[in-house]
């Protein structure tokens, strides 16, 4: 009898234990889209990061806005510093990778990432900072989701409000006040680039009082964002802030931007 009990509690220990498992694997694989679905319409309240933040005691100035109210130029300037090829690829830059990884191979003193803004949106509003295999694959199956749930256009505008920007400071909203004294649709391009500069390192960068690296970084970044503006690299984000022109609404020669013949 006791050898059956025994046996019986064996069972029931290991019937259990599948139970749970099964259980942990279905939410591992609903559990992501749902969490994707939900804040493709709602605000991402709260980061891991965030939370890691105040525990060290560098508080919470986070302030989200529709990226209606964040001026082009943000975009601009975070897509030249970022990702120049974010409207391009499907949430993996290949050649980015490639060129990180010879880099980092040559210069081991100095890694360079090789992260699109598709993939840093991912770890930043859905896992935690530390680097690990782990972490790695599920941003990579975070990035497949949000690229095909939310497209580029809603992956820009919560990219631009969670991004660290400073000690506390969340989104180019706070960021804008704490360092410019204006709101996210005011600030101005030299302000939108100096902001951008500071993103690979913002506890250590200042963008109010920028140093010498940062003053130089912004100018790159200056020269870039001309280039995206040019070249239409924002525009999965920008274009539909653009007002078109309804075909046939103008004479030939009346229409904006032309002339005569």
């Amino acid at each position: 009898m006791a050898r059956a009990a025994g046996r019986g509690g064996s069972g029931g220990l290991l019937r259990g234990l599948r139970k749970l498992l099964s259980t942990l694997l279905i939410l591992a694989i609903i559990g992501p889209p749902i969490w994707v679905v939900l804040y493709r319409f709602v605000p991402p309240p709260i980061t891991i990061l965030m939370v890691e933040r105040m525990i060290q005691g560098r508080g919470l100035d986070h302030r989200w806005v529709p990226i209606e109210r964040i001026s082009p130029a943000m975009t601009r300037a975070v897509v030249a510093s970022e990702d120049s090829r974010f409207c391009a690829h499907h949430g993996f830059d290949v050649k980015a990778i490639d060129a990180a990884l010879r880099h980092n191979e040559a210069r081991p003193g100095r890694i360079r990432g090789g992260s699109t803004i598709s993939q840093q949106t991912a770890k930043n509003v859905f896992l935690w900072p530390q680097r690990s295999w782990v972490r790695k694959g599920a941003e990579a199956w975070f990035t497949v989701l949000i690229e095909a749930i939310w497209g580029k256009r809603r992956i820009m505008e919560v990219y631009l409000n969670t991004v660290e920007m400073g000690p506390g400071i969340y989104g180019v909203e706070a960021a804008s006040r704490h360092y410019f004294q204006v709101s996210a649709a005011d600030i101005s391009s030299a302000q939108a680039d100096r902001l951008a500069a500071i993103l690979p390192s913002p506890l250590k960068w200042k963008a109010g009082r920028p140093g010498p690296y940062v003053v130089r970084r912004t100018g790159r970044i200056e020269a870039r964002a001309d280039t995206v503006a040019r070249g239409g690299l924002a525009d999965c984000v920008l274009v539909e802030e653009k007002l078109p022109v309804t075909p046939g609404l103008f004479p030939k020669a009346a229409v904006p931007g032309k002339h005569g013949p």
